[in-house]
């Protein structure tokens, strides 16, 4: 049996963060639905302690998703998870992003613009990284 998976970002802030990735890698935020979180909270499954207000829409505190435009068959959901500390050390699991025929310093200089942080370059025969880190610092490759 074949599965599926989700990929999940351990996060102090998870909302802004999602928000990061859904622009840098060019994805989406998935909707809340407010009406859902509602029901929740009013069938008692819930508090409004669970919950916050990102961008003025309610949403659940413990995390936000996003994913590929063209549907989950195009790539795994990504979600950044409630954690109450920072990250500290090193990941152990990061993203490759694969930019096709885009400019790699142009793209590069865009997310160093929205907060990404240069770690180092590198490459292996005929492959080529950059390592940049998040907001909160987690690492991740653009890789051409």
């Amino acid at each position: 049996m074949a599965y599926t998976f989700q990929v999940t970002i351990d996060s102090t802030d998870p909302h802004p963060l999602a928000d990061w990735w859904a622009e840098a890698l060019g994805w989406e935020v998935e909707p809340s639905d407010e009406q859902f979180i509602r029901g929740v909270i009013a069938a008692g499954h819930a508090t409004e302690e669970d919950t916050t207000t990102h961008r003025g829409t309610l949403v659940w505190k413990v995390g936000a998703a996003i994913r590929h435009p063209a549907g989950p068959e195009h790539a795994p959901r990504v979600l950044f998870q409630l954690v109450p500390e920072p990250k500290t050390v090193k990941n152990r699991v990061h993203l490759d992003v694969r930019i096709g025929e885009d400019d790699p310093k142009s793209v590069v200089e865009r997310l160093l613009a929205m907060g990404a942080t240069h770690l180092h370059e590198g490459n292996q025969g005929p492959f080529r990284w950059t390592t940049l880190a998040d907001p909160e610092g987690n690492e991740l490759c653009i890789t051409y």
